[in-house]
């Protein structure tokens, strides 16, 4: 054997013996626990982002659920009020209603004026 990582039985990393058996711990990154929007990098165009940028815009998000039979394609029309990675959130001043949905399910977003787009995000507070 000529001693080389890719040759080793073992991981080069802390080990301890439990009876016969080389126990070798999980290495899990470091957790940033000082989040906060403003020193996240700077994003490329992701959805979350440019829904973002046209807060407060009309839109029509068409989404398809392709486990409901009943449920399968919708569409749902609301004012963007938030949106996350995962998530959208609309709300419908002429009913009052609120919808979060996930972006899983989401097509595609149409709107009925411009939409605001660019390729660096810059969060506005």
């Amino acid at each position: 054997m000529n001693n080389t990582y890719f040759n080793k039985d073992i991981f080069p990393q802390n080990q301890f013996n439990q009876g016969n058996n080389i126990q070798t711990p999980i290495q899990t990154p470091p957790i940033n626990t000082n989040y906060n929007i403003n020193n996240l990098p700077l994003e490329q165009s992701y959805i979350e982002n440019i829904l973002r940028l046209n807060k407060g815009k009309q839109v029509r998000v068409h989404m398809t659920f392709p486990d409901s039979n009943e449920f399968r394609d919708r569409e749902f029309n609301g004012i963007i009020e938030q949106s996350g990675r995962d998530h959208i959130i609309l709300s419908e001043p002429s009913t009052g209603k609120w919808q979060l949905l996930l972006m899983i399910y989401v097509d595609f977003i149409t709107f009925d004026e411009n939409i605001n787009y660019s390729q660096e995000f810059y969060p506005n507070n």
